[in-house]
């Protein structure tokens, strides 16, 4: 991928973290915390490097934790194993059909809170967990994943837009040789 789309993940990152602080409409309405960190890390470790992952991970993870009552740096490892896990399978799996984008949205969705709830266990710490939490819980990672889909379209978009489109083949090989006379 170019540097360009690179820089447009991270601020679309930043941009997540903004709106999820920003705006709390949502967040009234449905009781729960929106979320959308795991959904792009789904689109990012499926269309870009390892380097861009851990920059969007330690990124925005850290953006996440600072804007919230998590001890600063506990998202950045249930977002890393999610986007490393889908990283390295991603040869095996459907990232161009929306029903599999959906599912995978789902599945880092649901991951990464119960992945940073463990973490906060093993350290000590007394979250805030009731039975209202598998409300919030499923609300957070149907979100997520409605949103997933939105993102390999956003980005696809942009791609089309700024960069280059590849020229097709010739229908004639560049080495086949052409014998002329008789």
């Amino acid at each position: 991928m170019t540097g360009l789309s690179n820089i447009m993940v991270l601020a679309a990152a930043y941009l997540v973290v903004f709106f999820q602080v920003s705006f709390g409409g949502l967040r009234a309405w449905t009781g729960a915390q929106l979320d959308l960190l795991p959904s792009l890390v789904v689109y990012v470790s499926l269309t870009h490097g390892s380097a861009t992952l851990a920059l969007l991970t330690v990124g925005g993870g850290l953006l996440f934790d600072s804007m919230s009552a998590n001890p600063l740096g506990v998202s950045i490892l249930p977002l890393f194993l999610i986007g490393f896990i889908l990283q390295r399978y991603r040869g095996l799996l459907l990232r161009d059909e929306p029903f599999a984008q959906w599912t995978l949205g789902f599945g880092a969705s649901a991951a990464a809170p119960a992945m940073t709830v463990l973490i906060l266990l093993n350290m000590d710490r007394q979250p805030l967990i009731s039975w209202f939490s598998l409300w919030q819980w499923l609300v957070t990672s149907l979100l997520g994943a409605a949103v997933t889909p939105l993102w390999f379209g956003l980005f696809d978009w942009v791609n089309r837009a700024l960069n280059y489109r590849l020229l097709a083949d010739s229908a004639f090989r560049s080495d086949r040789e052409i014998k002329r006379g008789r």
